[in-house]
């Protein structure tokens, strides 16, 4: 009986320090970055070094020449929920196992299917979707959790930065914007009525993105003509006259802007239309 009450008080004891949640040794991390007309989603896992070699041959972590799941346990997922171009490549939307092969100068990316795989274990060179190449940084500082982060972020480019120890690496990917843009701009103006905020629309893509800016001038015109207190619209006009050098325009509309803003109580249209009157 003695013998039977051990067991099951040892059983018990052991039961609730398994109920014990623990800080996991590499804490996974999960990204996600809003980029084009979409996002990118990053899940991965980030090591410590603890005085541990790193990046050598034949090292603790990340030896080099060898096939790396970019993090520690499971291996890197990366989502794209849009088609983006990484490393020179078109991917299609969907979610990718990040690999690396890290080497002394340069790192091979390979981009893979394997999305059952753990770690590096089941990996398959048929399963490669792209792999590429990238000349590897020095740092300064020493990063000692492994970190991944967006850098560098624009409308159409962003760059992924891996970085551990003193070294780092730049992974690029662009997305093609402005054309898909455009389709839409031009459906858009292509209805009947169109909207007040469509000509705004159009007069911003033509303005900031195509660079034609007898379009844009010709969409603000109408945008402020259906919605004459719009004063923000009143701004894009002005910067839009000034670019194309007609000054005389361009005070006319930022004092519209001063004059509709002060209206609205809004100080900071009134702020940024009265540094436009003052540069003309």
């Amino acid at each position: 009986m003695k013998k039977l009450f051990f067991l099951a008080a040892a059983f018990c004891s052991f039961t609730a320090f398994s109920q014990v949640k623990m800080p996991a040794p590499s804490s996974t991390q999960k990204i996600t970055q809003e980029f084009g007309l979409g996002s990118i989603e990053l899940t991965y896992s980030r090591p410590n070094i603890k005085g541990r070699s790193l990046l050598k041959d034949n090292s603790d972590l990340a030896p080099l020449g060898k096939l790396w799941r970019t993090g520690a346990n499971a291996a890197t997922h990366i989502h794209f929920s849009d088609n983006v171009m990484v490393g020179g490549k078109l991917l299609d939307t969907g979610t990718y196992v990040l690999y690396t092969i890290p080497a002394k100068d340069y790192w091979e990316i390979v981009i893979n299917k394997g999305l059952n795989n753990w770690g590096t274990d089941g990996y398959k060179e048929s399963e490669d979707v792209h792999r590429f190449k990238l000349k590897s940084e020095k740092m300064q500082g020493e990063v000692e959790s492994f970190t991944m982060q967006f850098a560098a972020v624009t409308a159409e480019s962003c760059e992924l930065h891996l970085m551990w120890g003193n070294t780092s690496l730049r992974i690029p990917i662009s997305v093609n914007v402005k054309d898909r843009l455009r389709a839409q701009v031009e459906k858009a103006l292509n209805t009947n009525p169109v909207a007040p905020a469509t000509y705004a629309s159009a007069a911003t893509f033509y303005y900031e993105w195509d660079k034609d800016l007898n379009k844009a001038l010709t969409n603000i015109t109408k945008a402020t003509d259906a919605t004459p207190k719009a004063f923000w619209l009143f701004l894009a006009q002005a910067k839009i006259q000034r670019d194309l050098g007609d000054k005389v325009s361009a005070k006319a509309s930022a004092q519209k802007c001063i004059d509709l803003a002060t209206e609205a109580k809004n100080d900071d249209y009134v702020k940024q239309a009265t540094e436009i009157l003052k540069k003309l």
